[in-house]
């Protein structure tokens, strides 16, 4: 089998991630929009910036942290790297790139989508009563996308990367979907555990696509532990943590063994490490030293995974080809 070039491995892994960030991103401003109204009716936004260590950068642009404001810094804004069109636009630069490799469907669909998030016009589509119908929006065509990418990528070590950016990044923004409740509602880690209101937790089980799932598994009551343990450690729940990390571990030893690619040892040897630790950990575990602490520790450590597998496959001297 012909050998991958590096900057196409590079260019599949971070198309998968930007897809997966865009999703997330919508599921956030959705379950953000959703519980986050006081009671008179007012949505405080400057969670969000701060989940994304974004203030810095917002203020720069916009007096104050209002609802078009902020969602015109995640959704339409080029030139914010963290918004969902530059997320979309850097996944569309990528297929570009990979046109020898993917499908037609695939770039086909990808620039329709980017060219409806130009068409949007700030002052209808991101009206806050039109929050939720444009966040389902974003990830039906994201989840498109990776409906079109199952049925027509080939299955080769690009496939192997493409689930490996995915995984990775699926892990990282479920700890953030994660996050954001316990910035919004729970500011210190003495409060974890306290009553708080479940229709919100709720609301971040559907934001995360697990309520059916988690009440298959809770049918009888929701606790915020039940539903924090959940996202992070069932074994069965797909956008949980540890099955995204177990994903992440098993594709790391196959294009290691299948492909031979020896200079993932690294990047292997982090992610047993972290798959260890989920494996090992409980939900009561983690409450008792800080749910926030434990989330932002996988944050980094999923960026340090990120950089080893970069350092492993994408840095690569000419000719750049990822063979034995």
């Amino acid at each position: 089998m012909a050998a991958l070039l590096a900057r196409y491995a590079e260019c599949i892994f971070w198309m998968a991630r930007y897809m997966e960030r865009a999703e997330n991103l919508a599921r956030i401003l959705d379950v953000h929009e959703t519980f986050a109204r006081d009671s008179f009716g007012s949505t405080n936004w400057l969670p969000i910036l701060r989940l994304n260590a974004d203030e810095k950068r917002f203020f720069e642009l916009y007096p104050t942290a209002s609802v078009k404001n902020v969602l015109n810094f995640y959704v339409l804004d080029q030139n914010n790297p963290t918004s969902i069109i530059a997320a979309i636009a850097a996944a569309r630069e990528n297929a570009r790139q990979l046109r020898p490799l993917i499908s037609t469907e695939m770039w086909a669909h990808l620039n329709m989508f980017y060219n409806r998030l130009l068409a949007l016009e700030p002052a209808t589509d991101l009206a806050q009563h039109n929050i939720q119908r444009l966040c389902a929006s974003i990830k039906e065509a994201c989840q498109t996308h990776t409906g079109i990418t199952e049925g027509t990528f080939f299955r080769d070590q690009g496939w192997y990367f493409y689930q490996l950016g995915r995984n990775l990044e699926r892990a990282d923004q479920a700890t953030r979907v994660l996050d954001i409740k316990y910035h919004t509602l729970l500011p210190s880690p003495r409060d974890v555990g306290t009553p708080i209101d479940i229709s919100q937790w709720n609301s971040l089980l559907r934001s995360a696509a697990g309520y059916h799932a988690f009440r298959r598994v809770y049918p009888r009551g929701m606790t915020p532990a039940a539903v924090a343990g959940f996202l992070l450690f069932n074994d069965n729940f797909p956008r949980s943590v540890l099955v995204c990390m177990r994903e992440v571990d098993s594709l790391l030893n196959r294009l290691n063994s299948k492909y031979r690619l020896r200079r993932g040892t690294l990047p292997l040897e982090r992610s047993d490490e972290l798959l260890g630790n989920l494996s090992n950990q409980t939900i009561e575990s983690v409450i008792s030293v800080g749910l926030h602490e434990y989330l932002d520790g996988l944050q980094i450590n999923f960026g340090k995974l990120s950089n080893d597998i970069a350092q492993a496959f994408f840095l690569i001297d000419e000719p750049g080809t990822l063979s034995a």
